[in-house]
């Protein structure tokens, strides 16, 4: 190989080098900025492939997407001056890729330290102004929104828009947690007491209840016994009159005949009387007064 094909072959290297040098691509998640020596030239850059000047122009790229910021955890104070440790996450991206280079130098570590600081203060007053009760479930939602429109009132003039900050999770610290565990179990206690005194009071007033049904029933059962009752004596009179009336003799025989009974049926019985008196009547002739 003579010293002209060397040529050739250098300089066709030179012009394949310089020719990838002056094109780039950019994807559709990415933002491209285009440097003439250092100075901003062009940002406005749709997906596709591009040209540039070798040596002269250079290209730098940033993420077009959602990115996460996952922060770690803060603790900060409510309003009663109790302290509370939040985890939080911010969601972010990059909404003027010019502002952004300039004002983060292209760093995506600043970028970061930068809404980290913003959503940090921002939400340290934001509970400072809320009580526990409020920061744990009343304003949770309102917190959040609010600090995204501050977020992005803030961030805006480096070329960052917030989409979203959502708080993942609210920690007590110990001593909170062990006076929220007493306060809990005192308003269970509170409840159970509570509910043990209605069940008392109900209780008394069933077995109060019952108490009065049941002398009613009594009284009813003894009411209607004693008119069963004096119904059937009355009965019982009426039938024994009418017999008596069919035969006073025998009656008032068959009356003495169980006066003898009731009398002298015991064992060793004894009875001090007349021969002649009335209760003998029976005994002699067998006819009474004879």
């Amino acid at each position: 190989m003579n010293s002209r094909q060397i040529l050739i072959l250098v300089g066709l290297v030179v012009i394949l080098v310089l020719g990838l040098s002056s094109v780039f691509t950019v994807d559709e998640r990415e933002l491209a900025i285009k440097f003439r020596l250092g100075k901003i030239v062009r940002a406005d850059y749709a997906p596709g492939l591009h040209f540039k000047v070798p040596l002269i122009n250079n290209v730098r790229k940033f993420d077009k997407r959602i990115l996460t910021l996952d922060a770690r955890p803060a603790n900060y104070l409510t309003k009663e001056k109790k302290n509370v440790n939040v985890d939080f996450f911010v969601k972010w991206r990059i909404h003027d890729v010019v502002t952004y280079y300039k004002a983060m130098s292209g760093s995506e570590r600043k970028a970061m330290e930068r809404i980290y600081a913003t959503i940090n203060d921002g939400l340290r007053s934001e509970f400072g102004k809320r009580s526990i009760q409020e920061v744990i479930s009343g304003e949770r939602s309102e917190i959040m929104n609010t600090m995204t429109d501050e977020a992005n009132r803030q961030l805006g003039k480096f070329g960052i828009a917030v989409v979203d900050v959502r708080v993942k999770r609210i920690d007590f610290s110990d001593t909170i947690s062990d006076s929220v565990y007493r306060r809990m179990e005192a308003e269970r206690l509170r409840v159970a007491k509570d509910f043990r005194s209605r069940g008392a009071e109900e209780a008394e007033k069933i077995r109060a209840k019952a108490d009065k049904e049941r002398t009613v029933l009594l009284a009813e059962a003894y009411k209607q016994a004693q008119t069963v009752r004096g119904e059937g004596d009355a009965r019982a009179a009426e039938i024994y009159a009418k017999a008596y009336k069919q035969d006073p003799e025998f009656f008032s025989f068959y009356r003495s005949l169980q006066a003898y009974r009731s009398a002298l049926g015991g064992k060793g019985d004894v009875l001090v009387l007349e021969p002649d008196s009335d209760f003998f009547s029976y005994f002699g002739s067998g006819e009474a007064g004879r």
